[in-house]
This record gives structure tokens, C-alpha cells and sequence, in this order.
């Protein structure tokens, strides 16, 4: 191949692969678009045990498939594949849903793209990273920007701040303390099998509460729009979401985890303007400005510590 036609097939690939990262994070967000366009309606942890459900069946035949072809490779794994499913399906599950009825779906989506910061703070203090001087600058800034968000620029504590604030920010943590294990247990398997086991674990720690909110809401839990929302729950940011990130990130690898994070937010921003009516205040534009910027000075300074 000629040099000007490795050149356009390179071009055709990087912009086929960003179209590709924003339709991810376009699937990511469209979970905080459904937590908040349901809120209320529909019961937060019916979603995430019919989500998670459907994941973890459609994931089925990997899981099944890595067992065969190496036996015993899960032994000793079960405590860590539930502590992962507790974090990163369970917390992250019904309480986001919760947190929908008193916070906007931007809110979610800017708290909830902080948790690559905390993993690199977690591994800061865990003696994993070292963090140089530019990093602490960005974290600064970055929690400054989610202060301003989760307090609604006021200056008193609890004046401005949501319950559902509160919430989404517990799921982040969770979130990134699933970050920090994930790749650690049940690692003999591929990706999308360790999913697909962290969602059967997230699933039943959902199931005592959906079955509570079936038995109190019925005809809320069963409806034809419950029907819809659990289907879309399960194959949109659940299913798509997930195989689609495994696709792209092994052909673009870490690149894709930058570009989901910054997309996030800009997406969701739309997504809620489009279909939910809210638009972004004031706040969360210097508040997001803040943190992703913040975000991307750590997340910089890490990459060029590592070279």
C-alpha cells in the first residue's frame, strides 16, 4: 500500500473509531437519560435486577464457553466476583435510579465521570501510583468543579445538595473501587465473561428489593412501559454498551477509555436537552469545565509518568 493510502486508511479509522466512542458513550449515557425520564415511575431496583438479568443471560454462552475451555480457572474467585458485582452492578444499579427523581441526568453523568480520578487517588495512597505535582493540580481543580455542581453553587453545605447528589456520588466510589478490582478477578477469563458473572452477581443482590417493590407496586413493576424500560435497560447501556467497548478498546486500547470519559458528559448534555428538556445551568458548565479539565491534567500527568 502506498504511503498517501496508509495515510487515508489510517485517517478513515481514527474517525470511524470516534464515531464509534460516541456512540458508547452515547449507550453509557443513555442509562442516567433513563434514570431520570422514569423516576418515579418505574421501580429503581426492578430496572437494575431486569437489567443486569438480561446481561448476564446474554453474556451466558462466554461464561460458559471460558469454563470449558479451562476448567477450574474461576476457583477461589467467588468472593472477589461478588464484591465486583456488589460495587459495580449492585451500587451502582438501584440507587442511580433513586437518585434520578431529585437530580438531573447531567448531575449523573459529570459526578459519576469522576471515578477515573478517584481510582488514580486510590492507587495513589495504595502505594501503586505516584502522583507528580500536575496531578494534584488537577485533582484540586476537578473536585472543585464537583463541589460546585453537587452544591449547586451555594456556599452553605446541605443548602444545595440533593439526596440524589448524594446517592450518584456513593455509585461513583463504588465505581471506582469496581475499576480497581475488575481486571484482577477472574482474570483467566475474557472481559465480557467476567461481566457477564459480576452481572449475575448484581442481579441477586437487586432481587430482595425488586421483588419488595413488585409485591408493593404491581402495576407499576408490570406494566407495558416497565416491559420497555427493563428491555432497554438490558440491551442499550447493558448488552450494546458493554460489547461494543470490548470491541473498540481492543482495537484503539486506552484511547477509548478517554474519549468515553470526556464524551460522557457532552452527551448527556444534549441527550437531556433533546429528550428531557434540561438544559445545563450555569453551574454545570463551570462546575463540568472544572472537573473534566481537572480530570484531564491528572489523567495526562499520568500517562507522562509512564513513559
Amino acid at each position: 500500500m502506498s504511503e498517501p493510502s496508509r495515510a487515508a486508511a489510517n485517517k478513515t479509522q481514527e474517525v470511524l473509531g470516534l464515531l464509534g466512542f460516541l456512540l458508547i458513550a452515547t449507550a453509557q449515557v443513555s442509562n442516567m437519560i433513563l434514570a431520570r425520564g422514569v423516576a418515579g415511575s418505574v421501580p429503581p431496583f426492578s430496572i437494575a435486577f431486569f437489567r443486569w438479568s438480561i446481561v448476564a443471560l446474554g453474556l451466558l454462552p462466554l461464561v460458559i464457553l471460558a469454563l470449558r475451555e479451562k476448567p477450574g480457572v474461576l476457583r477461589g474467585q467467588g468472593v472477589g466476583i461478588v464484591v465486583a458485582g456488589f460495587l459495580g452492578m449492585f451500587i451502582c444499579g438501584g440507587p442511580v435510579y433513586v437518585a434520578g427523581v431529585t437530580t438531573s441526568a447531567i448531575n449523573l453523568s459529570l459526578i459519576m465521570a469522576l471515578s477515573p480520578l478517584v481510582v488514580l487517588l486510590f492507587s495513589f495512597i495504595s502505594g501503586q501510583e505516584t502522583v507528580h505535582r500536575s496531578q494534584i493540580i488537577g485533582m484540586m481543580v476537578s473536585l472543585a468543579g464537583a463541589a460546585l455542581i453537587i452544591m449547586k453553587g451555594q456556599a452553605t453545605i446541605g443548602g444545595g445538595v440533593a439526596i440524589g447528589d448524594l446517592l450518584v456520588l456513593m455509585a461513583m466510589l463504588a465505581w471506582a473501587g469496581y475499576t480497581l478490582m475488575q481486571n484482577r478477578v477472574a482474570s483467566g477469563i475474557s472481559f465480557l465473561a467476567r461481566i457477564g458473572l459480576f452481572a449475575a452477581a448484581g442481579a441477586l443482590f437487586s432481587l430482595p428489593f425488586a421483588i419488595h417493590e413488585m409485591w408493593q407496586a404491581p402495576a407499576a413493576a408490570f406494566s407495558g412501559r416497565a416491559a420497555l424500560v427493563y428491555l432497554f435497560a438490558g440491551l442499550v447501556p447493558g448488552l450494546f454498551a458493554y460489547s461494543a467497548y470490548a470491541y473498540l478498546g481492543g482495537k484503539f486500547g486506552a484511547v477509548s477509555t478517554s474519549l468515553s470519559l470526556y464524551l460522557g458528559p457532552i452527551v448527556s448534555a444534549v441527550l437531556s436537552i433533546l429528550f428531557l428538556g434540561e438544559a445545563p445551568t450555569m453551574v454545570h458548565l463551570i462546575g463540568g469545565a472544572l472537573s473534566l479539565g481537572g480530570m484531564w491534567l491528572s489523567l495526562q500527568g499520568k500517562q507522562s509518568g509512564r513513559k
